[in-house]
């Protein structure tokens, strides 16, 4: 099985959820999972397996921003031992070799290093928003995006000739071209952010969280235009305000929103929807709200299930008599969460009974035509692992 792990990147193509990197904390350290493995896991059957990575693999590397595009996954920024990162590792999927490149030679100027950052995938493009990183002086006195980190003078005083702090930037880096490029957004963009949640709903772009606020703000980027608007909800209801989180679309015009951290640092475990349409919130009703996250992942995977995967549970801030370490105490996950987002189409509903009862239903399995048998046979065995849990 996948090792337990926060902080990763997962995505699903076709059937399978891929899994990427990541860390854990042991007696109290941040450790970084290898970088030159991945792992997969089987929507039908339940199933782990692990596939070696080779060619240029990245360092190790935490907080990175994992993006996929036409079957190739692209790593963003990141920390490393050697502090942050602006590389960009790109790695074929599909093809059964899982080769790393590290991609160079990019035309325009790359992002300064960050990490914590997010990014929308809209028509053959990788643009990302955010992050906590370091600047020089000239770019922080040239850049009205950044806000400096004033704690970090003292936790990080080797390079005085750098900043750090969290910027509301917008990059784009587009594959064919090789090329980054940064475009001069109009009206009121969010404050600048890290460990925020965005998600892509055609050529809008949205971001929610990741401020200290006490309910939940949220910001749409038209892709079009590159104009930023703040979305004017209700009153009443809303999410609280939180960070590390996810923010999934599920719909042509609705966003998934689960878990995260709150801003009194409690993990959550509330799923709410947000109506593109009419900029409502709406709070719904699944089976796992005994199992709050953060820092885990979402992707749409079969018949708009959403699949979850790790994360932490728990959540300690160490803290001495004069400020917040960063390191803090977490306790990760490795299971698997399953939301139902829609009715289930015949075909499905029927797969799922004949797997729940398959002691009952043995005979008549093997009458069935191999291809419909070898689907029955990976829902047997998913349902024989202990499947995760629907709503």
């Amino acid at each position: 099985m996948a090792r337990l792990r926060s902080g990763h990147t997962a995505f699903a193509d076709g059937k399978v959820l891929y899994v990427w990197g990541g860390c854990q904390s042991v007696n109290g350290e941040e450790v970084i999972l290898p970088s030159d493995e991945i792992w997969l896991y089987d929507m039908e059957s339940g199933g782990w397996s692990r596939e070696a990575m080779k060619g240029e693999v990245p360092p190790l590397l935490s907080q990175a921003c994992g993006s996929y595009l036409q079957g190739t996954l692209h790593v963003f920024g990141g920390c490393s031992s050697g502090g942050h990162s602006n590389q960009m590792y790109s790695v074929n999927v599909q093809d059964g070799e899982f080769s790393w490149r590290r991609v160079s030679d990019a035309a325009g100027t790359t992002p300064s290093p960050r990490d914590k950052h997010s990014c929308w995938v809209n028509r053959d493009r990788l643009i990302y928003f955010g992050g906590y990183g370091c600047k020089t002086i000239r770019e922080v006195n040239n850049n009205q995006n950044f806000i400096v980190d004033e704690s970090s003078w003292g936790a990080i005083g080797t390079a005085f000739f750098r900043f750090w702090g969290w910027n509301n930037e917008v990059h784009v880096y587009e594959p064919e071209e090789n090329a980054w490029t940064e475009p001069v957004t109009q009206g009121s963009p969010p404050v600048a952010r890290a460990s925020h949640a965005s998600a892509c709903l055609g050529d809008r772009g949205y971001v929610c969280g990741g401020t200290e606020t006490s309910s939940l703000d949220i910001h749409c980027l038209d892709l079009d235009t590159w104009t930023w608007s703040q979305i004017d909800t209700p009153a009443a209801p809303l999410p609280v305000g939180r960070s590390l989180h996810t923010l999934t679309a599920v719909t042509d015009h609705t966003l998934f929103l689960f878990g995260g951290l709150g801003v009194t640092g409690q993990p959550l475990s509330d799923v709410w929807e947000f109506d593109a349409q009419t900029c409502e919130w709406r709070e719904r009703a699944h089976p796992h709200k005994d199992k709050p996250r953060l820092w885990h992942t979402a992707a749409l995977g079969n018949d708009n299930d959403l699949v979850v995967f790790g994360g932490s549970c728990e959540y300690t801030v160490l803290m001495d008599s004069i400020t917040i370490l960063r390191s803090p105490v977490q306790k990760h996950c490795g299971d698997v969460l399953i939301f139902q987002t829609q009715p289930y189409p015949l075909l499905r509903l029927c797969e799922d009974t004949v797997g729940r009862n398959a002691s009952l239903l043995r005979e008549q399995v093997a009458w069935l035509p191999a291809k419909v048998r070898e689907v029955i046979l990976k829902r047997i065995s998913f349902y024989k692992k202990g499947a995760p849990q629907h709503d």
